[in-house]
């Protein structure tokens, strides 16, 4: 049972939270290369603005907006899950090579087949998730032992080797493309966030409602699986089952989620830390807070890379520009 002084500090945070994210939409939707002023937002909300800017708020701005929120909680999501069945700190879809087994897959669909507005998009994730999940099935194959089961560190290490050969095979790929769908494949690789109309929302919307709630529904057993194994399989917890089943769910977050931002990395890595730091390692109270946590980052990183200079720098660069040494500062730590 979870005492009550927990749970009132993790409705605070999350209040707190939530308002943070509310800040960073109305700054978001505010600032930009086009002109909509602060004052005129409410107006234009509710259907009082002029044509440009109603075109600007809903069909640039809210679309981009929403669909970074909606990769954050799934790439925040997808780094607490593989976090806790592999029992490593530093695991993260970004990191392991999911997202690149993902981007792979959405980079030779995307060169095969021509792009329309139509099946193109809710394909992208499906596809997405196909890649990420071969990648994810022969990282678990290669870390498998048949003496001891599948081993957290050899996951870890399999995955960045992973991660390291997609990068090259990405490299062959666009060597032997069109001009524009390199230019395509190369901001994709930098986490450009290229999805940004209402039906990738579509696309991506229903992978989360499916599994936040499982994912919620599984956080006692992730609880368990981070005590020793003899302790999880007394009380009756299939060990090999449930971190198959994570592991998928981990994958097909990371691949919907990759398929429409790009190859963005650490997002899965921080949020989980940052909400384990606010609130402990029990997964019913840190999973809530991280999955507002990583919607928050990718948001805010967007948001200034958008601004912050008159060229626009991917939200995967700005990620990587925070996250990168805090994987270091972890590296170290552990």
């Amino acid at each position: 049972m979870i005492h009550s002084a927990l749970i009132k500090k993790q409705r605070i945070i999350i209040t707190i939270t939530l308002l943070l994210i509310l800040a960073t939409v109305i700054l978001g939707m505010g600032i930009g290369s086009a002109s909509l002023s602060f004052d005129r937002l409410i107006a234009t909300f509710l259907g009082d603005g002029t044509f440009k800017e109603e075109f600007i708020l809903f069909s640039i701005r809210l679309p981009r907006i929403l669909i970074t929120l909606l990769a954050g909680m799934a790439l925040a999501l997808s780094g607490s899950i593989l976090q806790g069945i592999t029992k490593n700190d530093l695991a993260d879809p970004g990191i392991i090579g999911i997202n690149s087994g993902a981007g792979v897959a959405v980079a030779v669909f995307f060169l095969l087949f021509p792009v329309e507005a139509g099946p193109f998009v809710y394909m992208i994730p499906l596809v997405g998730f196909i890649g990420a999940m071969i990648t994810g099935f022969l990282i678990y194959l290669f870390s498998y032992n048949k003496r001891n089961g599948m081993q957290p560190i050899s996951l870890i290490l399999v995955g960045v080797g992973f991660s390291t050969a997609l990068s090259g095979a990405m490299i062959v790929i666009i060597s032997s493309a069109e001009r524009t769908k390199v230019d395509f494949i190369a901001k994709w690789l930098a986490g450009n966030i290229w999805g940004t109309d209402w039906p990738f929302i579509w696309a991506l919307l229903p992978w989360l409602v499916i599994l936040i709630p499982f994912t919620l529904y599984k956080a006692n057993r992730l609880n368990l699986l981070a005590m020793s194994e003899p302790v999880a399989i007394g009380v009756g917890v299939s060990i090999k089952r449930e971190r198959i089943v994570l592991l998928l769910t981990a994958v097909a977050l990371a691949a919907a989620a990759v398929s429409v931002t790009g190859g963005i990395s650490f997002i899965g890595l921080m949020a989980p830390h940052i909400a384990k730091a606010l609130i402990g390692p029990r997964n019913q109270l840190f999973i809530p807070i991280s999955i507002l946590l990583g919607a928050w980052l990718l948001l805010f990183a967007d948001t200034l890379g958008r601004n912050i200079i008159e060229t626009t720098i991917p939200a995967g660069i700005m990620v990587s520009i925070i996250g990168a040494p805090y994987f270091v500062y972890l590296l170290l730590k552990k």
